[in-house]
């Protein structure tokens, strides 16, 4: 109740704030961002198309469009808001991993869409090169780093050297024991599938954390079925 109120009261001051300053692009963009994180996103979506209208150089707003759009189930509309986000600043992680999350989630609407120029071949690139630029721009975030590894398993022709070498470096962050286990069972995953069976089996046979167990078992079993190189 106390919080309804005080959003009450500052969603107040914002519309007087814009009724005497109806140019204020920064104004609006604030206000929006308010309203979309208090899941009143039909006028959040409002109030920052006029902020875009104001001020088309606001790449906060292009990315809270973006995830409005992305977030309705329409991938199509959000991909161009979060690419002129990342035009806009092209070194804000956030925006390359929310373009690179987008893609492989909506995938398959991506290549259905009619006139929509994408192939597998142009979507995996762009998606795998989103969630790079991320890691790469933010190598303090874990998960953007996480995610990149992860990328590989979602491209149609995977590099699975470059996979390796990607859990391989996550391995030397992760910050626990069981985190930097988890990184080397999925190095032995990529092993498994490079047909590197002494080296995958060496990876396996490192992991003892309890809660781990289920996933080694099953790499084993998959390396017991591996035809030998």
């Amino acid at each position: 109740s106390n919080f309804r109120q005080q959003v009450q009261s500052i969603t107040h001051e914002y519309e007087l704030l814009l009724r005497n300053n109806p140019q204020f692009a920064a104004g609006y963009a604030s206000y929006g961002f308010l309203l979309g994180k208090v899941d009143m996103r039909k006028e959040a979506t409002a109030i920052l198309m006029k902020a875009n209208q104001l001020d088309p150089d606001i790449p906060l707003v292009k990315n809270q469009l973006g995830n409005l759009l992305a977030e309705e189930g329409k991938p199509l509309q959000a991909a161009p808001y979060f690419l002129a986000a990342i035009k806009l600043e092209p070194n804000e992680p956030l925006y390359h991993y929310q373009l690179g999350t987008l893609l492989v989630e909506a995938r398959d609407q991506f290549l259905n869409a009619e006139g929509g120029g994408w192939t597998r071949a142009s979507l995996d690139g762009a998606m795998h090169e989103a969630f790079r630029k991320a890691a790469e721009l933010a190598p303090e975030r874990f998960e953007f780093a996480y995610r990149y590894a992860e990328s590989f398993y979602d491209l149609d022709k995977p590099d699975w050297t470059g996979a390796l070498q990607a859990w391989s470096a996550l391995e030397e962050k992760a910050p626990t024991a069981i985190e930097r286990q988890t990184m080397r069972l999925h190095a032995a995953n990529i092993c498994i599938k490079l047909g590197k069976r002494d080296h995958a089996k060496a990876l396996i046979d490192t992991v003892d954390e309890p809660k781990l167990q289920g996933q080694k078992q099953k790499l084993v079993a998959q390396l017991t079925g591996t035809p030998k190189n």
